[in-house]
Order: C-alpha cells, then sequence, then structure tokens
C-alpha cells in the first residue's frame, strides 16, 4: 500500500482548469461541500461507488473521477482498517475535484457496529470518531433496532457544541474531542474551525455536511422501523433485503420478486422513510429504475455508467457528475 503525506489546500481555490481537463460543465458553481447533501436538497437521486476496507491511497485516486455522487466504503464485514482509509481519503482528496466543482465525492462507511441498543453503540464510540477523524463525511448503522442507539450515533459523531436543537430533539451533547479534527480538517480543505462547524449531520443541521445512515434490516429493527427513522439526523435509510431476508426465514431472496412477507418489510421502511422526510435506499436497475424513483427511491446501489446516465435523463439533472 502506498502511503503518501500531503498538506491539502485550502477550500476556495479556483477549480477552472481542473475541470476543464475533467470535461465538466465550468458555470456550475456548488453550493455545499457535500455534493451528495446538494442533490438530495435539490430533489435529486444520488448514485453510489463502492470501495471496501483495507482500499487505500491507489483506490482513492481511481475513484476521484467516478461517476457517482458518493462512495460507500464498507467495513462492516471488509477490512477495519484506519491507516488504509486515511490513505483512501488522501488519495481521493488530492485528485479532485468532481466534475461538478465538488472537492470529492462524499465518502460513508459502514462499521462492524450494531445498533442494537444504545449500550452497543456506546461502546464502539471510538470506532465512529476514528472513522469521522479520518475525514469521512457520514456513517451508516447496521443493524438499527433502536432509536436510542441512533441518538447515541448522533452524539458520537458531533462536536459538544451548543446548538439550539440539542434538547428540542432530546438529543445528547455531542462527544467529539478538540484535536479530532487535524487530518480530517485537511482532507475537507479548509480550516479546523470551519471543519467543527460543518461536520454536523445533515438535516439535523441545516448546514451540516455530515450524512448519517442507517440499516434496518431485520425483524427487530422493522419492528421499530418508524421510531429510528425519525431519529433526528438520519438522512437515508436501506432495508437491507440480504439480512431482512436471513431474519424473516427468506435465506435466498436478496433480489426480487420479494415473498409476501419481505415486500411488506420493505413497503414498511419506505413509508417509514417518507414519514420522517429521509431518503431511501436500495438496489436499481435499468429496468427498474423508472418505477423505483416514481415509488420514492432516491439512494442507489448498482450505479453502473448506463444506469446513471438514464437516471440523470429522467430526474432532469442539471449538476455535473
Amino acid at each position: 500500500m502506498k502511503h503518501i503525506t500531503v498538506i491539502l489546500p485550502l477550500l476556495g481555490i479556483s477549480f477552472g482548469a481542473a475541470l476543464w481537463a475533467q470535461g465538466g460543465d465550468p458555470n456550475y458553481k456548488p453550493r455545499r461541500f457535500n455534493k451528495a447533501i446538494e442533490l438530495l436538497e435539490d430533489g435529486q437521486p444520488i448514485y453510489n461507488a463502492n470501495a471496501r476496507g483495507g482500499d487505500g491511497y491507489d483506490v482513492g485516486v481511481k475513484l476521484a473521477s467516478t461517476y457517482n455522487d458518493f462512495i460507500i466504503y464498507e467495513m462492516e464485514d471488509g477490512e477495519f482498517n484506519i491507516p488504509a482509509l486515511r490513505q483512501f481519503m488522501l488519495g481521493l482528496s488530492k485528485s479532485g475535484p468532481t466534475k461538478s466543482g465538488h472537492r470529492m465525492p462524499a465518502v460513508i462507511v459502514t462499521l462492524p457496529v450494531v445498533g442494537y441498543d444504545e449500550t452497543s453503540v456506546r461502546a464502539n464510540v471510538w470506532m465512529i470518531q476514528q472513522v469521522l477523524a479520518a475525514g469521512v463525511m457520514g456513517i451508516e448503522l447496521c443493524h438499527a433496532r433502536s432509536p436510542e442507539a441512533v441518538k447515541m450515533l448522533m452524539a458520537a459523531s458531533r462536536y459538544p457544541i451548543e446548538r439550539a436543537n440539542i434538547q428540542k430533539n432530546d438529543l445528547q451533547e455531542g462527544l467529539r474531542g478538540a484535536g479530532s479534527e487535524g487530518f480530517a480538517s485537511q482532507i475537507w480543505g479548509m480550516s479546523s474551525k470551519q471543519y467543527r462547524e460543518l461536520a454536523d449531520p445533515w438535516p439535523l443541521n441545516p448546514k451540516g455536511e455530515l450524512m448519517m445512515a442507517l440499516k434496518i434490516e431485520d425483524k427487530y429493527a422493522l419492528a421499530n422501523a418508524e421510531k429510528v427513522a425519525a431519529v433526528p439526523g438520519v438522512a437515508f435509510a436501506e432495508w437491507g433485503p440480504g439480512d431482512m431476508g436471513l431474519s424473516l426465514g427468506f435465506a435466498d431472496n436478496h433480489n426480487p420478486p420479494y415473498p409476501p412477507a419481505m415486500a411488506a418489510a420493505r413497503k414498511r421502511v419506505m413509508d417509514a422513510n417518507k414519514a420522517a422526510h429521509i431518503g431511501f435506499l436500495e438496489t436499481v436497475t435499468m429496468a427498474s429504475i423508472e418505477a423505483l424513483f416514481k415509488e420514492g427511491t432516491n439512494v442507489t446501489h448498482g450505479s453502473s455508467l448506463e444506469l446513471v446516465n438514464k437516471g440523470r435523463k429522467l430526474t432532469d439533472r442539471q449538476m455535473p457528475w
């Protein structure tokens, strides 16, 4: 694995030359640091690329030019390797910007931390904080069974800056400490002060640039779907048909057509997400994309270039890659 140490420039430099080199639209002006949040705010679906724990600098360089909007860096079952993640983020940030003019695609990490209850997440706050300190833009909590677990995820992801919405939303004070922003702020290309202000979950904080997500993926999480989806600070959730199928007794029904019990589980999670006004993630194909978009899917797995181009046309997307 190649290890490279660089000092990254501050936010606000001109991206014009790089945009022209990548074929981007120099007239597009990003409004936010997080490209995926900007698109969701505009009512546009977002598309993902994938990386796995252990992927480092070279993979980051490669994915800096992805046609996707965000990257799921898989450490739930993949290798939990913080040095590799830091190198991945260095490669990604050094090799941008995207064609849309954003510094890099957003990166969301799935962790081997389960949302069974508050205690489960509290015991692993160190994992959450180490991953965020690597400069990623979000975390996806697996097996999100308990709203208390999700609230602990939010606390672990925030700085203890007094915010008016803490008590109003029944949330705890943030747990991230001073100094944790050193590397991450370089990855984001901004000062430590700017990073601490922006490294907060959206849409809980409308100016926040972190995306916190959930996997409501077993029968216990399903029973609490409405409660966990409604925790302030969740950006999107998925129903995880692989694990949901195992939990409901359908080991080989990861893909549609689904048996009635799984179809009902999917609908319940989607309905919970709609009620909470958060995104819904699932696998999308060329054959299903139009119907799924109409139904409410707006965060996609399975984002081939052909599929992304079809999706962009369906939603009249103006932002470049």
